[in-house]
């Protein structure tokens, strides 16, 4: 009997995926891992994942730090490294700080608070997992349903950011909210973490019912398929005069917030390109963006300045939810004259990107004969 028992110790304690129960948090995404295999590698490839290794975010930083000091790091690091304020790693020493928006993060987080400024959120790294579905049991640790992760406001703490002049930097929560997905209850969940194939529990650690699981890539601005879903166009060809005359509709007919969002350094521009078969190519564009000052009314186009100074909005030309406009193009191109009319759509994230792929995508696009 004695045999048997050790015999039974040394299985629990040598399998890769019985991982013993952590006394205190946060854990890293590894942990998590060795019995969610398929989340977590959904989990990996997705923006939350790559939040602090971002090379435009790790540049935004430096320049923060070298203009306002450590406050801006603080500030910058509650989102993007939301586990430093419970570990005080501001140093970046330990492995889970550089896994950004992780695992224990948000099933950690029990309520979220609109009072005051900022959205806030109480986390408790106690290893009892939150999560959205009910009935849920692990022999690793601890299970709750939360009403909050299947809410918009669970990503409030992070989609909505006021800065320290008063003013409203990140705004895609209250878009929603003040839209019509928020009147028929759908949730960011609903566009960014829909249900998806895959196994909950990796099966070599517990068979369970293959029910599918929440997209943990969380597809944003920077997949096509979330892009093409969101924005529709129309392109309209037609001559007067000695004019060509181009109309593009263009729809925000797939996201509940503003687009684009986020950022008020990302734009959506609309490029349309005449091109006769002789004679020169002719170029003209709409460009759909927030475009924020700070207190004196200097347009600011770095990223951590937006964040820490800026104070008034110049111009809002994005689109809400739902919202169709008609973008009206003259081309001086008489009638008789064969050419090709060109509507690009584009999506730009950041002027201060090395790369110009780091810095747009171009996504939906159409053509037109005309003579």
């Amino acid at each position: 009997m004695l045999r048997c028992s050790c015999l039974l110790v040394f299985i629990l304690i040598s399998s890769p995926f019985l991982l013993a129960a952590p006394t205190q948090g946060p854990q890293s995404a590894e942990y998590c891992g060795g019995c969610h295999r398929a989340i977590e590698q959904g989990w990996k490839e997705s923006v939350h994942s790559q939040a602090m290794e971002s090379r435009l975010f790790q540049d935004a930083l430096e320049m923060a730090k070298s203009d306002l000091g450590t406050r801006a790091r603080t500030v910058c690091l509650g989102c993007h490294s939301p586990t430093v304020a419970a570990t005080g790693d501001y140093a970046l020493a330990l492995k889970v700080s550089w896994e950004g928006i992780t695992c224990d993060y948000c099933h950690s987080i029990r309520s979220v608070s609109m009072n005051g400024p900022n959205p806030k959120a109480l986390v408790e790294y106690n290893n009892v997992m939150e999560g959205p579905w009910k009935d849920v049991v692990s022999p690793v640790h601890g299970t709750a349903y939360s009403a909050l992760h299947t809410s918009s406001l669970l990503c409030a703490t992070c989609h909505q950011y006021r800065n320290a002049q008063g003013f409203s930097v990140l705004t895609t929560y209250s878009e929603w909210e003040k839209g019509p997905y928020a009147a028929e209850h759908k949730g960011c969940q609903s566009c960014h973490m829909y249900r998806v194939q895959g196994e909950v529990v990796d099966p070599r650690v517990k068979r369970t019912p293959n029910d599918g699981i929440n997209l943990h890539q969380m597809p944003g601005s920077h997949s096509l398929t979330q892009l093409n879903k969101a924005i529709r166009g129309q392109l309209h060809v037609s001559h007067n005069g000695g004019q060509l005359q181009v109309e593009v509709d263009v729809t925000n007919q797939g996201a509940g917030h503003m687009v684009p969002t986020g950022s008020p350094l990302r734009k959506l521009i609309l490029e349309v390109t005449v091109a006769p078969f002789s004679g020169k190519t002719l170029h003209a564009e709409r460009v759909f963006a927030r475009v924020v000052a700070d207190q004196k009314g200097n347009v600011l186009n770095r990223e951590d300045l937006v964040f820490m100074k800026a104070a008034k909005v110049v111009s809002d030309t994005r689109l809400a939810p739902m919202e169709t406009k008609k973008e009206h193009f003259i081309f001086n191109v008489p009638q008789g004259v064969q050419s090709t009319v060109e509507a690009d759509f584009i999506y730009y994230y950041s002027p201060t990107a090395a790369t110009k792929a780091q810095q747009e995508v171009k996504f939906l696009s159409f053509r037109r004969f005309v003579q």
